[in-house]
């Protein structure tokens, strides 16, 4: 595998059981079926293309002699022939919960990426990363397999992999020549410390993709063959999933005689078999969404693809909710709880939110100290364990935000009136209440469901006017009502004591040692009538929004720390493993080529560094912004966990807060893990009895919110890359400033700063005389000849390196979604200033 003109072709997701395998020169891939199948080529019959998989008592004895690894299958889709599996278990496994590591690795969807490819080769005994060797197949250009997706996405499964011996011939990495990379040495030729570990595909554990896909369907190129009278083919959007063989029969009527008519309809298939002596699956064209770029029918197939269930909740859920409406509180509970009716309580969320989980409350005390609250919808009275409800809210597990519109975890009876904490009407909550100093120190601490009624209904721009204006009287009309019991004033004295604490909070935070990586989002502005996009920004997180975090952070926290105190083995807590060693060191090695002083040692070394290399300037902002992208890359999802499954406490911390214990408290309307948390912690409190789960069970529960709060994050940005595709359509070309993160040797990419997208740009789309790639002692650059824009002048020279400062164009191009990053001509001028829409997001939600 070490010629660099191999064409590499990863089947990642094509079998009912999902995944590939390498065995030869010609490679393999899977095979269909649960029942071992013979692959050895027989009389009259098809030779086999795929290799069959071991069977479950071999996987058995191979993880246990340590000859097999198990993991998570992680499938790059920019290039969709790269996969490999992130922190794999490599030792013999003695027993199940040896195999943890298989869980610890999710990372942020791309491989490497730009410059970081060109140093694909390290020593493997640094690296905890294996590759999964791909097939090798030349067809792939018929239908622009060839031409990879500009998304991130995941394509996840946990499966066992052989590894190949160290040191061997083919234990090199897989090598492709693109304009990613440029191996021309024979890795047979290289010490056995600079191979990197492969593997094959020999077993699925568990299959986790929906085997749904959206594309196109046209017709077999091969008139004459008995298959075009039978199958269509269908090309799937996500270059991961293989192509798919569709019976005629479920295809419209006239697509065989009029099949131009239908190449720009979406499509959604499901694959439902692999034959082992096919190159393509077998599936059933499941419904025609509508045109291909229209916002409705794109949406419908992302969350068809990513197993959203987004259809009516049926009349057995509904029956689970109070049926008298308008609903009150029972009395009975008014002498459970404790009553903060008459506190000043209010809620600060978006101003577009309905389903509003959270309240605050801060009111001074007689030694100069504050009592604050954090009060938090008390969703788990309206969700009984085992009812049809508790059922379908633990399936779904979160809310799927999209750019118009929310996919509710919970009928809309709840998530915006019953549970939503709504001003001037009595709710039901769950509330910690701390006494603090001003500086934020805690003096004592109480759990407890309570009565609410919320004063009023900020928006986090009502509450930054509040801290941006501290004397000012705000005029009643800026404001939304408050209750007639309380007043503006004393909210805004409420608002400005929270944002002074948390202030602090923060500060303490960062001092503690954590990490904040803020990347540049997205938000639109919509046409009311149409539902296209008139504009967008980068969202500005501002200091309403930080005082929020900081409360839900110190909430999140001290629930973590009571509920793991009560019950040590049936804790649901959330974790955040380290990040990928390799990436890192890959990353650090890129920064000492750079000269960027940056210390990776630990989350508060990295926030350090952030913090203090870089300058207020445009260019430094630019290069941070740049860096901190580049520094997301390594970093690992954060995994809900049991306690109880997990044996070394130390694996329990949180990286990027680092705190030793953490959990989600703070959201049970759209987040189900917050849920179980509630039930716990009023089993804590004596409140009810312990839920009757063991540790494996909740570990099994926790798997499933990990897995679908990793589709959900996956839609939102989905959605978010639509709405963009569609604005440059409608509304480009469009300008901005961009950053250059990686030069290539026939391309570079870009971080486009004023959307905070990336893109490639390629030499050969620019109308130049030649281009020319060197490495300037080890920082790789890119020398651009322009063309004379007319006979007079003479040809333009720009060199193209890493942190260079360019200026682009982004066109739609003729395909649908589909938009190009084009390189202005040095010179010229007439670009907007990008800071002036900066703004930025936690990266990783971790610290949410």
């Amino acid at each position: 595998m070490s010629h660099p003109d191999y064409r590499l072709n990863l089947r990642p997701l094509g079998t009912p059981r999902g995944a590939s395998s390498l065995a030869g020169p010609r490679g393999v891939g899977a095979s269909p079926g649960d029942k071992k199948s013979k692959s050895k080529t027989t009389r009259g019959k098809k030779k086999s293309i795929f290799e069959t998989y071991l069977s479950k008592e071999d996987v058995s004895e191979g993880l246990k002699r340590g000859t097999l690894i198990q993991g998570v299958l992680r499938i790059n889709p920019k290039k969709f022939h790269e996969a490999f599996i992130p922190s794999p278990v490599i030792k013999p496994e003695s027993n199940d919960k040896e195999t943890e590591g298989a869980y610890e690795s999710d990372l942020p969807e791309e491989l490497c990426g730009s410059h970081l490819l060109q140093q694909s080769l390290k020593g493997y005994n640094d690296s905890p990363d294996v590759i999964i060797e791909a097939q090798f197949d030349d067809s792939d250009s018929e239908d622009g397999h060839g031409n990879m997706q500009n998304a991130l996405v995941d394509g996840v499964k946990k499966l066992s992999v052989c590894v190949h011996e160290k040191g061997k011939e083919d234990a090199g990495a897989p090598v492709t020549k693109d304009e990613n990379t440029f191996m021309s040495q024979d890795t047979r030729a290289l010490p056995e410390k600079s191979l990197q570990r492969s593997a094959k595909v020999v077993y699925i554990l568990e299959k986790k993709h929906s085997r749904a896909a959206t594309g196109f369907l046209k017709l077999l190129a091969d008139k004459n063959s008995e298959l075009f009278r039978k199958y269509a083919l269908f090309s799937p959007s996500d270059h991961r999933v293989p192509r798919i063989y569709v019976p005629l029969k479920d295809c419209p009527r006239d697509f065989v005689t009029r099949p131009k008519d239908y190449a720009n309809t979406l499509f959604i298939c499901r694959i439902v078999d692999w034959k082992e002596d096919s190159n393509f699956a077998l599936g059933q064209l499941a419904k025609s969404l509508g045109q291909a770029g229209e916002i409705e029918p794109e949406t419908e197939g992302i969350l068809t693809e990513y197993g959203v269930d987004f259809s009516d909740f049926s009349s057995e859920v509904l029956e689970c909710l109070p049926q008298d409406l308008p609903w009150t509180i029972p009395p009975e509970e008014f002498s459970k709880r404790r009553d903060l009716r008459k506190d000043c309580v209010f809620t600060i969320d978006p101003s577009t939110a309905r389903d509003l989980d959270d309240a605050l409350s801060c009111k001074p005390v007689a030694d100069g100290n504050f009592e604050v609250g954090v009060h938090i919808a008390d969703v788990s009275y309206f969700v009984p364990e085992g009812s049809s409800l508790d059922k379908v809210a633990a399936e779904r597990a979160t809310s799927v935000y999209l750019v118009q519109k929310v996919v509710p975890m919970l009928p809309r009876l709840l998530c915006e009136e019953l549970c939503s904490l709504n001003p001037m009407t009595d709710k039901l909550t769950f509330s910690v209440i701390w006494t603090l100093t001003p500086k934020g120190k805690i003096l004592s601490e109480w759990f407890g469901q309570t009565v609410i009624r919320s004063c009023t209904k900020l928006s986090y721009e009502h509450a930054q006017s509040m801290i941006e204006g501290p004397t000012r009287k705000i005029p009643e009309e800026e404001l939304p009502p408050v209750s007639p019991e309380h007043t503006s004033e004393e909210v805004h004295r409420a608002v400005l004591n929270l944002h002074r604490i948390a202030k602090e909070l923060r500060q303490q935070r960062f001092v503690d040692g954590a990490l904040r990586l803020d990347q540049l989002k997205l938000a639109f502005t919509l046409d009311h009538e149409t539902g296209l996009p008139q504009g967008c920004h980068i969202y500005e997180y501002r200091d309403s929004n930080k005082l929020v975090e900081e409360f839900m952070l110190l909430a999140n926290m001290a629930v973590a720390r009571k509920i793991h105190c009560a019950f040590p083995e049936r804790a649901l807590l959330r974790r955040h493993p380290p990040p990928q060693t390799k990436m890192l060191n890959d990353l650090v090695e890129f920064c000492d080529q750079m000269g960027l002083p940056m210390d990776f040692s630990s989350a508060g070394a990295l926030n350090k560094s952030l913090m203090e290399t870089f300058g207020d300037d445009k260019y430094s902002l630019a290069r941070k912004e740049v860096l901190t992208n580049m520094c997301s890359r390594p970093m690992q999802m954060a995994l809900y966990f049991c306690s109880g499954v997990l044996q070394d406490q130390a694996q329990f911390r949180h990286y990027a807060l680092n705190v030793p214990l953490y959990t989600h408290f703070t959201s049970p309307i759209r987040r189900f893990a917050d849920v179980l948390v509630h039930r716990l912690l009023a089993a804590t409190l004596g409140y009810r009895e312990l839920p009757d789960v063991e540790p494996e069970a909740l570990q099994k529960q926790a798997d499933h919110c990990n897995d679908r709060r990793m589709a959900s994050k996956r839609v939102q940005e989905l959605s978010t890359s639509l709405f963009f595709a569609i604005l440059v359509k409608e509304s480009g070309p469009l300008e901005s400033e961009a950053m250059v993160m990686g030069v290539l040797s026939q391309a570079f990419d870009v971080l486009v700063l004023r959307y905070g997208v990336q893109k490639r740009i390629y030499c050969n789309a620019l109308p130049l005389q030649s281009y020319r790639f060197q490495k300037v002692g080890k920082k790789p650059e890119l020398t651009l000849v322009w063309e004379p824009e007319d006979a007079e002048q003479g040809p333009a020279q720009q060199v193209v390196s890493i942190f260079s400062l360019v200026e682009v164009v982004l066109r739609a191009e003729a395909t649908a979604l589909k938009y190009s990053a084009i390189l202005k001509r040095p010179g010229t001028e007439g670009l907007l200033d990008w800071q002036d829409e900066q703004g930025g997001r936690d990266l990783a939600e971790e610290q949410d």
